[in-house]
């Protein structure tokens, strides 16, 4: 039953982390710039994502524009860009699976079978974990360094948004999830290694009366 609960628990909180992979990778504020210019009147916050850049005005006026071209985009946000679409995938499969294995759940076939599924959907949200904590590492790497470097103007320098602290929070998410189901599939076949089942060995009746026989034939 507690194992049970903590599945159903990594199982929520794999959702999460699915939804928040989603919600991040198509969100526009990976970087942020706030330019106030001389007055507030004429404020203007220029957001960058994955996939469009857009600019808010205090005047509530909101365009965005979409990056058409891949290879005019730095190496970071196409390897962003493929890593945020695998862990979204990954994590997807991994959704799928765990619910055949699950113990909640009357799918999946025996006990062996829900407990192989509930590995192989773990070992997809921890993959997925990884490609999505490996984007908005270096993401965030790439904002600070342009941040700190004195050569850059300030208008040109941004700071980490909301996207970017939302994929941290949900690799995190995948990453415990599938650590949950890993181990309680593993605690279940290690405890089958240590405690094997008994085997009750019956003495032949076959063999007494062999040993009857002879008994007999020396008298």
């Amino acid at each position: 039953m507690a194992s049970a609960s903590l599945q159903f628990f990594a199982f929520v909180l794999a959702l999460c982390g699915v939804f928040g992979d989603i919600t991040a990778t198509l969100l526009p504020n990976w970087k942020v710039n706030a330019d106030v210019g001389s007055n507030i009147i004429t404020a203007i916050t220029q957001m960058q994502g994955l996939w469009m850049d857009c600019t808010w005005y205090s005047t509530g006026m909101f365009s965005c524009t979409l990056k058409y071209s891949i290879l005019s985009l730095p190496i970071y946000i196409q390897a962003a860009r493929t890593t945020m679409v695998l862990s979204c995938i990954l994590s997807a499969f991994g959704i799928c699976i765990t619910t055949v294995g699950m113990k909640c759940t009357k799918l999946g076939g025996d006990s062996d079978s829900k407990s192989h599924a509930c590995f192989a959907g773990g070992v997809c949200f921890i993959l997925a974990g990884i490609f999505g904590l490996v984007p908005t590492s270096w993401y965030t790497r790439e904002i600070i360094s342009n941040f700190l470097d004195q050569t850059v103007p300030e208008s040109s320098k941004h700071e980490p948004g909301g996207a970017v602290y939302t994929g941290f929070i949900s690799a995190g998410f995948l990453l415990i999830a599938g650590v949950i189901f890993c181990t309680s599939c593993f605690k279940k076949q290690q405890g089958a290694w240590i405690y094997p089942p008994k085997q009750h060995h019956f003495p032949s009746t076959e063999q007494e009366s062999d040993a009857g026989y002879n008994l007999k034939d020396y008298v």
